[in-house]
């Protein structure tokens, strides 16, 4: 059994043939999906996955979409958390050092949803891009109990362990699977069992030889094989492991 621990089902990409990617997924040994949301506009339509046995949900307000959010919608996520106790995290949120235009902005509601996260003891879905030493401080700062997902970790193995020495766990997708990665693949070498979980973020972050296609959650059994032979062991390990780890973060059930 496999888990993708982190895809965006929800997106208008998937809208045409949703049931048929979930069947493909399924076909290969995904049996679970953990879908972030992303504004506050599209929680309704996280809130709707949900109710599927095969999806866990989070919800958030991402750095990449800060022209959309309000400051009113931290009040509103405040509230869909208490209301809806099927969510399973506060997510996805994070920093994108690539917008430096919205850096303040980024980093106020970011912070406010490391709160709602610890106020809540639920973990925490965290988009950090050229941001893990940043990020890693603050999370030291406020000693999160729920821990949490660094999603789509692309750092080394020093920022790794820093993350994991905090009771974070790594996220391990398609930027694995490029021959150029090294550094990436290197970490990805040295983490412990259960330091990771396997993720797409479909229908983003493409495998390598898939470039300028739409991933989907499929392509974790890719990842998956992709992930053993970096670590030297075999894909059943991996995918045990990783399971276990994710239904451990998320609080999923068996």
């Amino acid at each position: 059994m496999l888990i993708d621990a982190h895809c965006h089902l929800d997106f208008p990409d998937f809208d045409a043939d949703r049931e048929l990617v979930i069947e493909r997924a399924r076909a290969v040994g995904v049996a679970h999906c953990v879908v972030p949301g992303t504004t506050r506009e599209h929680w309704g339509r996280v809130l709707a996955l949900g109710k599927r046995e095969d999806v866990s949900i989070c919800l958030g307000l991402h750095p990449y979409f800060m022209a959309e959010h309000a400051p009113g919608d931290l009040k509103a996520l405040a509230q869909w958390l208490d209301d809806h106790p099927e969510i399973v995290a506060v997510g996805e949120c994070g920093i994108d050092a690539r917008f430096a235009d919205s850096w303040d902005a980024q980093w106020r509601f970011f912070d406010a949803q490391l709160r709602l996260a610890k106020e809540r003891t639920l973990p925490v879905v965290i988009h950090c891009v050229q941001a893990n030493d940043r990020v890693a401080k603050r999370l030291r700062q406020l000693d999160l109990p729920a821990g949490g997902l660094i999603h789509a970790f692309a750092g080394s193995p020093e920022q790794a362990k820093k993350f994991l020495d905090l009771g974070f766990t790594l996220g391990l997708g398609g930027a694995t699977t490029f021959e150029r990665a090294k550094r990436v693949q290197r970490a990805v070498a040295s983490l412990p069992d259960d330091g990771y979980v396997l993720e797409t973020d479909s229908p983003d972050m493409p495998l390598a030889g898939y470039q300028g296609e739409r991933n989907e959650p499929a392509r974790v059994a890719e990842i998956c094989r992709t992930v053993a032979e970096l670590r030297g062991q075999s894909e059943e390990r991996v995918a045990a492991a990783s399971t276990a780890t994710a239904r451990r973060l998320f609080d999923l059930p068996s």
